[in-house]
C-alpha cells in the first residue's frame, strides 16, 4: 500500500495525456481498419484450418461479407475478388484466448484500485488493440467491466479482439473476488459498495439470494457466461489457496440462473475439493484447477465439462510477489501444472488455453509466448489447434448468449474471417509465436484488415 501516493489519486489527468503522448501509429484513435470493396482471395499459402490436421497446401480462401465464403483450388475464384499473395506463408484462424481480463491485464493492481475509472478504460482501450494487433481476435473475458469496451469495438469505434464478457466476477465475502482491505471491515446494511464493486471488478455475494441477485445483474448488462470464485488464490491477500468458497447450493443458484439465461458458468478453483463442488453443482469450465488429483480429473472428463488451463511455471512471465507465503503458493501451482497437463491429456479432458495475465502490464507484449510454452507438452499443431478451433467450440458454449453468432477459430466456409498470414513453421515449432510482431504479416478480423504487410 505504500505505492499509493496523492500523486496517484490526483494525477488521473496527467496520467490520461501521457498515455497517448509520444506514441505512433497505430494508437487506440489513428489505426481504422482497410475495408475491402468487395471480396478477397487469399492465394499461395498454406492452410492451417484450426481443426488439428496437417498444413495444406494448393488452396486459397475467398472472404466476403466478413465470412468465409470458399475453399478452393488455387487456379479459382478470382473473379471480382482483390487477390492477394501470402508468399507461402502460413495463412491460419485468428488466435482465441480463454482466460483473459480485458480491462485489468494492462494495469497494475494499485492501479485499478484507485484510478478514475475513465483512466482504467482508456488504458483498456489501448491494450485492446495492442492485443489485436498480435493476432488474438477474440477472447473469453474472464473477470472485470468489459461491456463498454465489448461495445465501444463491436460499433467500430476502436480496434479490439471479440470480446465474450462475464463481467464482475462473482465471489463470497473473503473469497478471492473480495478486494476490500481490513479496515474496511465488517460491512454493514449501509455500507457503501467497495472500489472494486463499483468499478464491476467482482460483486460479493452471500447466500444463494445475493448469488442469484448478482448472477441475474451481470446477464442483465450482457455477460455471455458467469465467472464464480469458488477457491482461494495465488495473488489475493487474505483468501487461503487451499480454501473451498461458495456452498454447493450457492454454486448451484448461479448456474440455475446461468442455465435459465442459456448460457453456462465458469469456476475460478484450484483444489479437488472445490472443483468437486463446482462439478457437482453444474459447472461447466474449470479455470486453474492446477492441483487437482486423478480422481477430480476423472471427474471433469466423465462430466463432459472443460478444462481451462494456462502454463503457470513460475518463469520470466509470472507475477512477482514480495511475501514468501505467497511464492510458495506460486511454486506449489507451477509443480501442478506440469501434471495437470499430463492427466488432461491421459484422460482426454477438453482443455483450453488461456493466459489470465492480470495486473501486469508488463507481461500483455508475451501473450503468445505463453502459448509457445505449450509445446512442452503438446506437439505443435496439437497447440495451435486448442489455440484456435479447440477455444472457439468453448466460446460457442455460450449459446444463444453468444455476441458473435457463427464458427470462430476455423477457416471453413460461413465461418468469420477471423484470419492471420504468420512466417513460421507450425508443423515443426512455434518459434514464430515469441516475436510475433516480427512474425506476424496479416491480421484480419470480419474480413476486415487490421494489419497488412503482404
Amino acid at each position: 500500500m505504500a505505492d499509493i501516493s496523492r500523486r496517484q489519486f490526483l494525477g488521473g489527468a496527467a496520467a490520461v495525456m501521457a498515455m497517448f503522448s509520444g506514441l505512433h501509429a497505430p494508437t487506440v484513435l489513428s489505426n481504422k481498419p482497410k475495408r475491402s470493396g468487395g471480396p478477397v482471395l487469399l492465394t499461395n499459402l498454406t492452410l492451417f484450418d484450426g481443426k488439428g490436421g496437417p498444413l495444406r497446401k494448393n488452396v486459397s480462401v475467398r472472404v466476403e461479407n466478413g465470412r468465409i465464403e470458399a475453399l478452393l483450388n488455387d487456379s479459382s475464384g478470382t473473379d471480382g475478388a482483390e487477390v492477394i499473395d501470402c508468399g507461402g506463408r502460413i495463412l491460419m484462424p485468428g488466435i482465441i484466448d480463454a482466460h483473459w481480463h480485458t480491462t485489468l491485464a494492462a494495469i497494475s493492481q494499485i492501479e485499478a484500485m484507485t484510478a478514475e475509472p475513465g483512466y482504467v478504460h482508456l488504458v483498456a482501450a489501448r491494450e485492446a488493440e495492442r492485443t489485436l494487433l498480435r493476432g488474438v481476435t477474440s477472447v473469453r473475458d474472464v473477470g472485470g467491466p468489459s461491456f463498454a469496451l465489448k461495445r465501444a469495438i463491436d460499433k467500430g469505434i476502436i480496434p479490439g479482439p471479440r470480446i465474450f464478457p462475464a463481467g464482475a466476477m462473482i465471489s463470497q465475502t473473503s473469497g478471492h473476488g473480495d478486494f476490500r482491505m481490513r479496515h474496511e471491515i465488517p460491512r454493514t446494511p449501509t455500507t457503501p459498495l467497495s472500489p472494486a464493486e463499483q468499478q464491476g471488478v467482482a460483486a460479493i455475494a452471500d447466500g444463494e439470494a445475493e448469488v442469484l441477485r448478482r448472477t441475474r445483474e451481470q446477464l442483465m448488462m450482457g455477460a455471455s457466461q458467469i465467472k464464480l470464485m469458488a477457491g482461494g488464490g495465488v495473488a489475493s491477500m487474505f483468501d487461503p489457496l487451499d480454501s473451498t468458497q461458495f456452498t454447493e447450493r450457492e454454486l448451484r443458484a448461479a448456474v440455475e440462473a446461468a442455465e435459465d439465461w442459456g448460457t453456462y458458468a465458469m469456476a475460478h478453483v484450484y483444489t479437488p475439493r472445490g472443483i468437486q463442488r463446482a462439478l457437482r453443482a453444474g459447472v461447466k469450465s474449470i479455470e486453474h484447477g492446477q492441483l487437482a488429483d486423478e480422481e477430480t480429473v476423472r471427474m471433469i472428463a466423465g462430466e463432459g465439462a472443460w478444462w481451462s488451463l494456462q502454463p503457470f511455471l513460475q518463469d520470466e512471465d509470472s507475477n512477482v510477489y514480495p511475501d514468501a507465503e505467497r511464492r510458495a503458493a506460486q511454486a506449489k501451482v507451477a509443480e501442478g501444472t506440469i501434471r495437470a497437463y499430463e492427466y488432461a491429456q491421459r484422460f482426454d479432458v477438453k482443455t483450453a488455453w488461456g493466459t489470465d495475465i492480470l495486473f501486469n502490464p508488463q507481461s500483455t507484449g508475451n501473450q503468445l509466448r505463453h502459448l509457445a510454452k505449450l509445446t512442452r507438452f503438446y506437439d505443435p499443431l496439437t497447440v495451435l489447434s486448442m489455440a484456435t478451433g479447440s477455444n472457439g467450440e468453448l466460446l460457442a458454449l455460450s449459446g444463444p448468449r453468444n455476441p458473435y453468432p457463427g464458427k470462430l477459430g476455423i477457416i471453413e466456409p460461413g465461418a468469420h474471417a477471423d484470419l492471420l498470414v504468420v512466417d513460421g513453421n507450425p508443423d515443426r515449432n512455434l518459434d514464430f509465436l515469441v516475436d510475433i510482431d516480427q512474425n506476424l504479416r496479416m491480421v484480419m478480423k470480419g474480413g476486415q484488415f487490421y494489419k497488412d504487410e503482404l
